[in-house]
Order: C-alpha cells, then sequence, then structure tokens
C-alpha cells in the first residue's frame, strides 16, 4: 500500500511542476492507453471494466476539449473542438454498441494528433534556469 501511495504522490508531484505541454502530452498517452485497454477489455473483460475504460478515456478527451484559450487561436480551436467531439462521439458509440470499430478511429485520431503535438518544443526547465 505504501508504493501505491508514494507513486501517487510522486504522479501528483510531476504534474503540479510540469510544463503545460507536458501535461497535454499525458493526457493524450492516458486517453491513448484507456482506448487500448478497453479494446482489450472487449474482447476478454468483463463489460464494467470496457465501459470504464472508455469513459476515463471520454474524461480525458472532454477536458482536452474543455481548456482551449479561443482567443489565442480560434481557427486551431474550432478544428480541435469538432475532432474532439468526433473522438467523443465514438467514444459514446462504442460503449452504447460495445464495439472496437468506433474505439479504433477515436484512437487513430488522438495518435494522430498526439503525434501533431509531440512536435511542439517542451522547454526544459533546467535550461532556463541556467540562461
Amino acid at each position: 500500500m505504501q508504493t501505491r501511495q508514494a507513486a501517487s504522490a510522486y504522479k501528483e508531484a510531476a504534474l503540479e511542476t510540469a510544463p503545460p505541454i507536458k501535461i497535454v502530452h499525458m493526457l493524450y498517452e492516458g486517453a491513448i492507453r484507456s482506448l487500448l485497454q478497453a479494446e482489450e477489455a472487449e474482447r476478454e473483460g468483463p463489460a464494467t471494466e470496457f465501459q470504464e475504460k472508455l469513459r476515463r478515456a471520454d474524461a480525458i478527451v472532454c477536458e482536452l476539449r474543455l481548456c482551449f484559450d479561443y482567443e489565442v487561436a480560434l481557427d486551431v480551436a474550432r478544428n480541435l473542438n469538432a475532432l474532439y467531439l468526433f473522438v467523443e462521439s465514438q467514444i459514446q458509440e462504442a460503449i452504447l454498441e460495445r464495439a472496437i470499430e468506433p474505439i479504433d478511429h477515436a484512437r487513430r485520431v488522438l495518435t494522430r494528433l498526439y503525434e501533431g503535438w509531440k512536435a511542439v518544443e517542451v522547454p526544459d526547465p533546467a535550461r532556463s534556469a541556467e540562461g
């Protein structure tokens, strides 16, 4: 139990000190991981696990969608919003139909977006402290 608490504390500290772009990366990783776990659960697990993994992915995508600053980049925010709404609709379809195909569609969109976000440079705090 102590190991789990230590891991949780470490993750919380890492989130609190991470640059915003790193948090975006972590959110994408979490959503994609949850979708992959849902696909696995659909094949071998109970319906509750399948739905839980999809709901987790949906919550992450919803968070990504709601954190836009429309004043900074209106067109980008609108386009990303449309893509996130599509992903959310695919997740809902997967839950309702207990189907893998919509999960695959959602995962492909998120993976492509994640690849784009990974191209954004993450500032190194150690370097900025030196300069």
